[in-house]
């Protein structure tokens, strides 16, 4: 009899918790704005996944001939001072933006940050101490310097032993761009973690307190079991609204880095080396669309994250219900 009473009474409550992903997303599917942003960001970013597949040129392809031709049905968005194709350096210019907030995310914030947190805030103590100190050492200093200084300092060792690499195997590796793609991304991870761990620590903390993690101790659980199996998946929602904020963060720092002249490289695309480049009043005033074009494509980019960042926040925040 006493079974019979309790089922009814857990029922409800284990149906809620097991809905709780499915009633947020099922939330977010029905903000308009958050849904219109997704799709934009997915097309954009899907063109330039495949950008091999969706431009009918090169990104070096070259035409003296044509140089600063402004926009037609061959060239949609003009080309520029060499004759490229101003469309398809777009198209693997966010292919570049792709693969480092990809690559960023993984390694910085989602990797190591989330793995900083869970260790900081559930064992505390000494642990707790020195990894929020030093993730409170690597903040203090600006962000800017440090990425320049780790970028000279590890890019020419590293150029230097993939050509090695290139000689032994005969494969052209450094033209591609993965070595800019490795090296800024490893800068930008280093300085990326330490919001992430100090949200994630803050959750740990509170769900460490849980009768569901002392019964699982009780039960004999091992520490990483508990760490993956109980805590973790209780605190993924503010770690998915605050990657989806971060989004622009690292995309713009990408962009922002190349139009410095410390990012991407030539000849491989970026929005912010295609903005470095045409960045003058005599350029907006004769060929505007060499301008235009990026900033309104990078403009576009940063705002749908934006409000994604907001759909995303107040569907997966407890507190918005």
């Amino acid at each position: 009899m006493l079974r019979d009473e309790a089922e009814p009474a857990l029922g409800p409550q284990l149906r809620t918790s097991r809905s709780y992903w499915a009633i947020s997303f099922r939330r977010l599917l029905r903000k308009k704005v958050g849904v219109t942003c997704l799709a934009l960001i997915l097309l954009l970013y899907g063109s330039g996944i495949l950008a091999p597949l969706v431009t009918p040129y090169g990104y070096n392809d070259q035409d003296l001939s044509i140089t600063k031709q402004g926009p037609s049905i061959s060239h949609p968005f003009g080309t520029d001072r060499l004759g490229r194709d101003i469309l398809t350096r777009i198209i693997y210019g966010l292919r570049t933006t792709v693969i480092i907030t990809i690559a960023t995310l993984l390694t910085g914030s989602l990797a190591i940050g989330i793995t900083m947190g869970l260790l900081a805030g559930y064992f505390g103590k000494f642990i707790d101490t020195l990894i929020m100190r030093v993730g409170e050492v690597s903040s203090a200093f600006p962000e800017i310097f440090l990425v320049l200084i780790i970028i000279s300092t590890l890019k020419p060792p590293i150029t230097e032993w993939v050509r090695g690499v290139e000689d032994t195997i005969g494969i052209d590796i450094i033209s591609l761009g993965i070595v800019d793609y490795f090296v800024l991304s490893l800068a930008l991870a280093i300085f990326s973690w330490f919001g992430m761990a100090r949200l994630v620590r803050g959750q740990v903390l509170q769900a460490r307190e849980n009768q569901y993690v002392e019964a699982a101790r009780a039960i004999g659980a091992s520490t990483p079991r508990i760490l993956s199996r109980h805590v973790l998946p209780n605190v993924m929602g503010p770690v998915i609204v605050m990657v989806s904020a971060g989004l622009a963060g690292v995309a713009g720092s990408e962009i922002f880095l190349s139009f410095l002249g410390i990012g991407i490289q030539p000849p491989t695309p970026s929005l912010g080396l295609m903005i470095f480049e045409n960045g003058s009043i005599s350029v907006l005033r004769s060929n505007p669309h060499l301008l235009l074009f990026p900033v309104l494509t990078l403009s576009l980019l940063l705002f749908t994250f934006n409000l994604l960042g907001d759909a995303v926040n107040d569907a997966f925040n407890p507190r918005a219900r």
